[in-house]
């Protein structure tokens, strides 16, 4: 045996990593999200409820689907996987602001069809994702913080218990980051605390709405990665990005 066989036969092998077929279509699908709606969020509506017309940002149609995804990730690979795909959307986020205030910034040509209005709408984007980087970082490592230690809590059991109630925390710290970070200062005061209580209690109703198909996906991830995780001996430091 030559010395060189020697010692590589004396390393230690490397455990095997699993083999996690759908954690990229999830972290794709997360960024995906997390970019429109910060996109949206440059415009608000007005809904007519009748009894009530709140106003709120586009961003609140699409953005609560990021917290159910970060519940699936927490749930089903743990909390460390689910802060690296934080990190990373957070990263992607702020590539897209960066580069559509580069275009913004570009002389225009003459023959624009969008002359005059992409300036416009991408002038608030820096102020958006100040906004949302801060409120994002926040709700996020708290929603995924308060499901892994509910979930240790229970035992793994009821679900539902720990999407809804990490949400109500992470949701209820993120609205309130973005919204006055976003908008104070440009919407009246009580159009502000307006949009606050409605895009809480939008975000909030979809998580409850949605739990049937969320208890489906998590059945279904956990079956098909052959895990459930458990964060036991997990380092909780939002700026670890190891396990």
């Amino acid at each position: 045996m030559s010395s060189d066989q020697t010692v590589s036969s004396s390393l230690p092998l490397a455990a095997p990593q699993p083999r996690l077929r759908y954690f990229d279509l999830i972290l794709g699908l997360f960024a995906a999200v997390l970019i429109i709606s910060n996109i949206a969020s440059t415009k608000t509506a007005t809904l007519n409820l009748g009894f009530w017309q709140p106003t709120f940002d586009g961003g609140t149609i699409l953005f609560p689907l990021t917290y159910i995804f970060g519940d699936l990730l927490t749930e089903v690979y743990g909390y460390a996987r689910s802060r690296r795909v934080i990190w990373f959307g957070l990263a992607m986020n702020l590539l897209a602001t960066l580069t559509f205030a580069l275009v913004a910034g570009l002389p225009e040509s003459a023959d624009s069809p969008t002359r005059g209005a992409f300036g416009v709408v991408f002038a608030f984007a820096p102020r958006i994702l100040l906004a949302s980087t801060a409120a994002f970082f926040v709700g996020e490592f708290l929603n995924s913080y308060v499901l892994a230690r509910l979930k240790l809590l229970t035992g793994g059991k009821w679900l539902w218990t720990r999407t809804i109630g990490s949400t109500l925390i992470g949701q209820g710290a993120d609205t309130m980051v973005f919204s006055l970070v976003a908008f104070w200062g440009v919407l009246p005061s009580d159009v502000l605390w307006g949009l606050v209580l409605f895009n809480y209690l939008y975000k909030v109703g979809l998580e409850v709405v949605l739990t049937p198909v969320t208890y489906a996906v998590v059945a279904f991830l956990k079956r098909a990665e052959g895990m459930d995780s458990f964060d036991r001996h997990t380092d909780f430091n939002p700026f670890r990005l190891g396990n």
